[in-house]
């Protein structure tokens, strides 16, 4: 019993056969089901498809009537958008299927609202109905790269703002990117360092915890170069004294840091 929980289970491959497709979950009519109610809801919004998968009601509609669809369905009972997010299918569709999961506590059932968005388009934003939508919606838009129309700070969220590309999209390499090896280091020491530091190492299979060039410790630090202590020691964190609130910002006496202090 004891050798399970200590044998590393991430070195066994999850399924034996490297071909293996999951099957498809089973998927029931709505007809006669106690989802005859939303379908009637939604009578004026035009339904691709509909069907119930894990008691969970899924539906279909063009991406031009998710506003619609979406308002109908909450004036209905569903007043809790859970989940916002996309699958890419930019190679077999050439584009991203947004889904809404929503929640409705009084009638206690979940609804899945799917559209498709091809690349280039744009998806109207649900953030007057949902306040949930405004964080999800940029997070669709940094990792999958969704434009959505009519958001009130469509911006990145996740990665930084002048980020290259859509980190969750099947196209974006996952060995290679040069932007990717090089952002911190040139953003915080300049290109003439590259060699000094190496590349940035983001592949967390690899992270050494004892590795303070790359990987900061708490109450480890030392400066390049020098070895680091192998006991924790009392380091104060704030500037000697406390840090001091700015209260009057004084634009004769700011100070403009350059670079960083360096030994």
């Amino acid at each position: 019993m004891r050798d399970k929980f200590i044998k590393d289970r991430s070195l066994k491959n999850y399924y034996d056969d490297r071909f293996f497709v999951v099957k498809d979950s089973k998927k029931l009519e709505v007809e006669g089901s106690e989802f005859e109610a939303e379908i009637l809801a939604l009578k004026d919004a035009q339904i691709l498809n509909s069907y119930i998968e894990f008691n969970t009601l899924v539906v279909f509609i063009n991406k031009e009537q998710n506003l619609k669809a979406l308002k109908a369905l909450k004036e209905f009972g569903y007043e809790c958008l859970s989940e916002l997010s996309g699958v890419d299918f930019e190679s077999d569709k050439g584009g991203i299927e947004v889904f809404y999961q929503l929640l409705s506590i009084e009638h206690k059932r979940r609804v899945r609202v799917k559209c498709f968005v091809k690349d280039g388009d744009f998806l109207e934003s649900v953030c007057e109905l949902y306040k949930s939508a405004r964080w999800a919606e940029r997070e669709l838009y940094d990792m999958l790269g969704v434009l959505i129309k009519n958001h009130p700070n469509l911006k990145r969220i996740l990665m930084p703002d002048d980020w290259y590309g859509h980190p969750l999209r099947k196209s974006y390499p996952l060995q290679g990117d040069e932007r990717a090896k090089w952002y911190e280091i040139d953003k915080i020491f300049g290109r003439e360092y590259r060699d000094e530091f190496g590349e940035e190492n983001r592949d967390s299979s690899f992270v050494d915890s004892k590795d303070t060039f790359n990987f900061s410790r708490l109450y480890h630090e030392t400066y390049y170069g020098e070895e680091r202590p192998d006991k924790a020691y009392l380091q104060e964190y704030q500037e000697e004294g406390g840090v001091a609130l700015v209260k009057h910002l004084k634009r004769d006496k700011f100070k403009n840091i350059k670079r960083q202090e360096r030994k």
